[in-house]
């Protein structure tokens, strides 16, 4: 089972991108106002949750953390949580090195991670 299915319950959509460029929150807008990066969908589409969707397809997209599945992401804004147990420091650092990568990720919090 992937990220998002575990995490999210749902499928990988066809079109779904890690950093897809946001569409304007209103076409018709005189401003043209974008999404904030954070909350940027899979496709581009606002979505509340949508940095932490983001990670977990990065998540899903290599295939390293294929076998784990005792860590859990969430955001707070444009922070991403992440939650759970690792097998070790070297696996934690490459899941917050993937999930430093994404757009719209000012920081990883691991505060509630445990290792070993």
């Amino acid at each position: 089972m992937g990220w998002l299915q575990r995490l999210f319950g749902m499928e990988k959509p066809e079109d779904a991108q890690v950093n897809p460029e946001p569409t304007l929150v209103a076409e018709n807008s005189s401003e043209g106002e974008s999404i904030p990066l954070e909350r940027v969908g899979l496709n581009g589409e606002y979505d509340q949750s949508g940095l932490a969707k983001r990670v977990a397809l990065a998540f899903d997209e290599d295939s390293r953390f294929d076998d784990i599945n005792t860590i859990y992401v969430a955001q707070l804004g444009s922070t991403v949580v992440l939650k759970g147990k690792v097998p070790d420091q070297d696996i934690l650092s490459q899941l917050v090195e993937i999930a430093g990568g994404v757009s719209g990720a000012t920081d990883v919090v691991t505060d509630e991670v445990a290792v070993g």
